[in-house]
Formats: structure tokens, sequence, C-alpha cells
């Protein structure tokens, strides 16, 4: 026997998602580390590549996970790993069996694995719309996904496109789907208060997600433009939003918010250009509500049947899925099988795949 094999696996996660307002990434990352601290055989480690919120990843981590490290820049780090290897996440963490970079960059690493979550392919798509902070973001994920002994994505539908555009083996992919957590199965619809200072109108469409010209709000904007009799637009989400005579901005949203506006909904509209798993569709479902959107690759895989898919851009096409979700005569016969399916997405089963991957990148 190893020595690997006679102790728990040391792994170490990029934890600066868990950093800040926390969207897609950092919701992934913060679920997958307390899986992770809960199962046996893993010895769960995170470090955070910034200055300033250095400290804070102490106070975020999940019971359990231990923060390592040092305060260095990102962008210096970032620089260096377009270069080479050097400076190795050891020199500033510690030693460990496994790197996990948890959000498209691989850091760079003397002896341990290394294994790359890449959620999406939008930075490639449109590299355009990336901050100027993510310029160089193209190439690093290029360079850490040949670097990587095993890629993860969330979907298939990411693997496939990994495998072909990034030129990686599909053989070195490892799906990991996403997980609904429990909490999403008894949402429950905002109460009077919560109503009245969110402004909430009684009826409401709603978006949830990060603003951005990826996520097809303008094409929402304009069906629902068309449409006088649908109730008012919701956004939930950071970042800018269309502003309608018809539409509210909530801005962020702390999670127990969040589950009771989703679960207020008329239905949830996710018209996005791209996606790589989108997981306010399960959470909506887990909710009992409607969803309708855009019919790309990994949101009909995610969706598997129970949402209203629409060709991304017809704007009839959409105007008219909204209404049938708002008045869907067959909702109550649909709640079961919605629910029913977004129960098959755990994140237990999200952390035990991703364990799997560890392994296989150990071993490698």
């Amino acid at each position: 026997m190893s020595a690997v094999e006679s102790r728990p696996l040391r792994v170490l996660l990029d934890g600066t998602p868990l950093l800040g307002a926390r969207t897609g990434v950092g919701r992934y990352t913060a679920s997958l580390s307390e899986e992770l601290a809960s199962l046996s055989g893993v010895d769960t480690r995170a470090v955070a590549f910034t200055l300033r919120g250095w400290r804070r990843l102490r106070t975020v981590l999940p019971h359990g996970v231990r923060a390592r490290g040092i305060p260095v820049a990102a962008r210096l780090l970032r620089a260096c790993w377009l270069r080479g290897e050097f400076p190795p996440v050891e020199l500033f963490a510690g030693r460990t069996d496994i790197v996990h970079g948890t959000n498209f960059v691989l850091p760079g690493t003397l002896r341990a694995a290394g294994v790359l979550t890449i959620h999406d392919l939008a930075f490639l798509d449109a590299p355009h719309e990336l901050p100027p902070s993510d310029r160089e973001l193209p190439r690093l994920v290029r360079r850490g996904a040949a670097r990587a002994d095993v890629v993860c994505t969330p979907t298939a539908a990411v693997a496939d496109a990994v495998a072909e555009r990034l030129d990686v083996d599909r053989d070195k992919i490892v799906v990991t789907p996403l997980g609904v957590d429990p909490a999403w199965f008894t949402g429950r619809a905002p109460n009077d208060d919560l109503r009245r200072r969110l402004e909430l109108p009684r009826g409401y469409l709603l978006f949830v997600g990060a603003g951005g010209p990826r996520k097809g709000l303008d094409w929402l904007t304009q069906a629902h433009g068309t449409a006088p009799e649908l109730p008012p637009l919701v956004f939930a989400g950071p970042g800018p939003h269309p502003a309608t005579a018809r539409s509210h901005h909530l801005g962020y949203l702390s999670d127990v918010e969040l589950r009771s506006v989703v679960a207020g909904a008329a239905a949830l509209v996710l018209p996005s250009r791209d996606e790589g798993f989108g997981l306010p569709v399960l959470e909506a479902m887990a909710c009992d509500v409607p969803v309708v959107c855009s019919d790309i690759p990994a949101l009909r895989e995610v969706s598997g049947g129970q949402a209203a898919l629409v060709p991304y851009g017809d704007v009839d096409g959409l105007a008219a899925a909204m209404r049938a979700a708002v008045g869907d005569p067959h909702a109550a016969s649909a709640s079961a099988r919605r629910r029913a399916h977004a129960a098959g997405y755990t994140w237990r089963r999200c952390a035990e795949a991703t364990m799997a991957a560890y392994h296989r990148a150990a071993a490698r």
C-alpha cells in the first residue's frame, strides 16, 4: 500500500470564489467543499488567491475545511502561470496530493496532481465580453486543460465541447453534475413583509443570475414587450439588467430570500445564449415552478424534458412559451415530474463524482 493510499487524500481547493457575493461558481465551490468535508478518505483544504480578502477565507469555509496559504495577488500569479509552473501553489499553501482549480484556472504545481473545473466555454465564444482582468483567461484555460491530469465539467455538453474545442482527450474529462440544496424543496412564496421590502408584484416572471450579454436578457425583454398580458419581469442577481416600465431589478439576494422569490414566481425564464449547467432551472423545479429556457445543449441536458425549450432568439416563440407557462392547465400533473427530476441532482453526487476524479488524477 502506498503512502497516499494509507492516509486521507490531501486536496487543495481554489477557494477564491467563496469570497464576495456568490454567483454560480461561488455556490458550486461552497457546496462542493461542504460535501467533501463530510466524506471519509479526504483531507480538504482551501487557498484564496487575493491580497485584500485573504483573511476572510477562514470565516467562510465549512466546518472541517482548513484555510491554507498567504496573501498573494491573483493578477501576478496568473501572469506567472501563463509562462510556466512557477510559483507552485505548494510553495505558499503547503504539500498536497491534489490541486483543484475550481474556477477555470489551474494553479502551477510542484508534485501535486492537477484537477481543473471548466464550467462553460463562454470565454471562447465571446472573449470581447470578458472584463479586463480576465483578458488572458482563454490562454490560461487552454494551458490548464493541457496540464491537468483530469478536467471536470458540469454537463456532458460542456465535456464534449471541451474535448473538441480545447483539444482535450475525452477520456480525461469527468462530468460532475451540480446539485440542488434540499432547502429548495421546501421553498415558500414571499410573505407580505418580504414582498413589501423587495417591492415585489403579486405575480411575476423571474430571471435569476448575474447580468451580461450571454444571458439573453435583450431577447427576453423584447419578447416580454410583445405580450402585455404577461406578468411583470423580475430580475434577481448582481450586474446590469434591462430596465423597462414592466420590470423590476432586485439585485443580489441572500439564499433564503432567493428561495422565497423563486418559489413565488409564475415561471422562471433562463434565455441564455450559453450556459454550462443552469442551476436556477433545477432550483425552480424543486420549488415546483414552471421553467422556460433557451434550447441549447446544456439546458436541454439539465432540464431533462421538464422545461419549455425555445430556440435562442425566437421572440414570438419565447413570448408563447411564457404565456403557456403562466397559464399551463397541466401544471398540477407536471409538478411531481419536475420535483422528481430536480431531486436526482444532489451535491453529494457531485462530491462523489469529484472524488472519483481526484483518485484518477492521483493515479496518473
